[in-house]
């Protein structure tokens, strides 16, 4: 038989399940925001608590604006100014285009089409028809409009969605920077009650490889950003300066760098500057992609004190199951289970 305890415990425990399912489901659309304002203030902590707090007398407030507010610049400012260039180029390619919409394609496509492997001679076969036949032209451009509407409408959803979670992301983050005492607080006390001396070493080793992960990811696009603009000056790339940016912001993507120093190839060969596109595609290949390659895992490893593999398979891992932020998530799981394991391997061998 139950007890009158029974059914009174059974119905606090189904509230506090009921509490969490719903705390859960307010905070899951905005849980990849919250985590990556985690990662920031984690690896920006020391900076705001040893160097920027006792410039300002201890006024967390005020010390929290002002961190927000340098993220806002490093963050925001770099990203409208890649924005504003891409817009100007958008509208430079739109007055390129226009008078050959009006006035129809020229008798001879360019020369570098026709030397184009295995799809040139289709290409320039397709051009000559085109040019021919205006009609066919414009209703092919008319085909052409639906899907750059929608494929604008989709660019225009996603670029305001990341705005969006950017904006949640500083106000998280200024919360976080002025109560950090408290929450770090917090933390180690939870984890201290969960798992006494284990709970705090796993608070350590999680902080550990999120701020190697950090060091990883900017460490290298800093790298790749650098050593790209230096060629695209060498080549006589225009925009090199932009170009170097939009490597830095794409090197967190893994095909990202090839896509810029690629179209620069292709622009010079575009140029009849065949020597400089070749040059372009080695330097791409064997300086700016391969910094990627071996500069990253080597950061990431030493800042987290853990294996390249682990690092490599928890990067890769935790992209494909959480997204962007399983950048951070894949390593920081992965290094916590080799913790854990290394840990009951040793008590068996102890017994």
């Amino acid at each position: 038989m139950f007890s009158e305890e029974n059914p009174r415990r059974l119905a606090q425990i189904a509230l506090i399940a009921l509490l969490i399912v719903g705390c859960v489901a307010v905070l899951l659309p905005m849980v990849g925001a919250i985590l990556f304002a985690f990662v920031l203030w984690i690896c920006t902590w020391t900076l705001y608590s040893e160097k920027l707090l006792p410039r300002i007398g201890g006024r967390k407030s005020l010390g929290a604006a002002l961190m927000t507010m340098l993220l806002v610049l490093l963050i925001l400012v770099p990203m409208i100014f890649l924005v504003a260039s891409l817009a100007n180029s958008a509208d430079f390619l739109v007055e390129e285009i226009r008078p050959r919409i009006e006035q129809g394609l020229p008798a001879e496509p360019p020369a570098f089409l026709s030397s184009l492997p295995i799809f040139g001679s289709e290409i320039v076969s397709s051009w000559h028809r085109f040019a021919a036949n205006k009609a066919e032209l414009a209703g092919l451009l008319k085909q052409l409009i639906e899907p750059a509407r929608n494929l604008a409408l989709a660019t225009g959803a996603i670029a305001a969605n990341g705005l969006l979670q950017l904006a949640l992301v500083l106000f998280v983050i200024f919360f976080l920077y002025r109560d950090g005492e408290t929450i770090a607080h917090a933390l180690y006390v939870g984890a201290r009650k969960l798992g006494g001396e284990l709970g705090e070493e796993m608070i350590e080793r999680a902080r550990g490889t999120v701020i190697g992960v950090m060091l990883g990811l900017v460490g290298t696009a800093v790298a790749q950003a650098t050593v790209a603009m230096i060629g695209f000056l060498i080549a006589g790339v225009p925009g090199a300066v932009l170009l170097g940016f939009a490597t830095f912001f794409l090197s967190m993507v893994p095909i990202g760098p090839p896509l810029i120093w690629g179209g620069a190839a292709a622009w010079l060969y575009g140029q009849d500057q065949s020597g400089w596109a070749i040059f372009m595609v080695l330097y791409g290949l064997l300086v700016i992609s391969s910094i990627d390659n071996f500069l990253k895992p080597v950061l990431m490893a030493r800042g987290a004190g853990i294996s390249i593999l682990l690092i490599a398979l928890g990067v890769i891992g935790g992209i494909l199951v959480f997204g962007f932020i399983g950048i951070f998530l894949g390593p920081v799981l992965l290094a916590l289970g080799h913790m854990l394991l290394g840990r009951w391997t040793r008590e068996e061998k102890s017994t």
